[in-house]
């Protein structure tokens, strides 16, 4: 079966993967990203279709939640940009695997800021290391995987919980199920790299910091519509948890970012105390 990472073609891919010096290089990852689009093999990015902010302005809740959405692509794309360069970090036969994954976070990153026009805010700085709770993140793998699918288990549910936000615009609801889709294989992909189930089951983090809990709590729940699945089912909450993706909140989603992001001039907590 064919999945996200079969998409991108084989020889950019690799290409890529042999040449790091690249993912230091903005300008050529959008040209490999926008290559791969014309090829016809990539999901990398939503058509835009003509629609900018210039035609047709955005409403402020959706501003929002897409600025929340282009801060989590900015992180990943710097921190698999970040760990392709790194030599010796991550394992040869699983470089082409990263390499697919940033360009998709680079594609989403692009229409976004497509999308955004001049209500997208500024690139962020990062520390990966969450202010030192993760000291080791690009020299141990362990490390790096462990915060890349703390990072994709919340995208999952980041967009699941932005998406009520943004139903009143048929093509942003469309852009971020699609993005919604693509975060989730990528979540599964390295969830099963660590030798974890492709998805969360209760609360469960697994052998990560305690900092990043934030990411899994309530994913526990049981209930959906008022009705108690296992009461309902009589299977085992396990089970019943594996079975849904619990949304995030803004709030929550900047609360488990801050160890992370240093915002320049307009932040995300400006744009949600005050909505330009």
């Amino acid at each position: 079966m064919e999945t996200i990472f079969d998409k991108v073609d084989s020889a950019l891919v690799q290409n890529l993967s042999e040449h790091p010096q690249a993912f230091h290089d903005s300008h050529y990852l959008n040209s490999s990203a926008a290559g791969a689009q014309q090829t016809g093999n990539s999901d990398l990015f939503t058509p835009t279709n003509g629609r900018t902010p210039l035609n047709q302005p955005l409403p402020p809740q959706i501003v929002a939640a897409l600025n929340l959405a282009l801060t989590a692509e900015f992180l990943e794309a710097v921190f698999y940009s970040m760990g392709l360069n790194t030599p010796g970090l991550i394992p040869n036969e699983l470089r082409q695997v990263f390499v697919r994954i940033l360009l998709n976070e680079v594609g989403h990153r692009e229409t976004l800021l497509t999308i955004l026009g001049a209500n997208a805010i500024a690139k962020p700085t990062f520390d990966f290391t969450a202010r030192g709770a993760v000291p080791d993140v690009f020299s141990n793998f362990q490390s790096f995987l462990n915060l890349g699918r703390t990072f994709e288990d919340q995208g999952v549910r980041a967009i699941k919980g932005h998406a009520p936000n943004v139903m009143s615009d048929d093509f942003v609801l469309t852009t971020a199920l699609r993005f919604h889709s693509t975060e989730a294989r990528h979540a599964s992909e390295l969830r099963r790299i660590a030798g974890l189930k492709g998805w969360i089951v209760l609360n469960q983090r697994g052998n990560i910091p305690a900092i990043f809990q934030g990411v899994y709590d309530g994913e526990e729940n049981v209930v959906q519509l008022g009705i108690n699945l296992v009461q309902l089912t009589g299977l085992p909450a396990t089970t019943v948890s594996e079975a849904f993706d619990e949304p995030l909140t803004a709030e929550q989603v900047m609360q488990n970012l801050a160890p992370f992001v240093t915002f320049r001039r307009r932040g995300l907590g400006n744009i949600f105390r005050n909505p330009q």
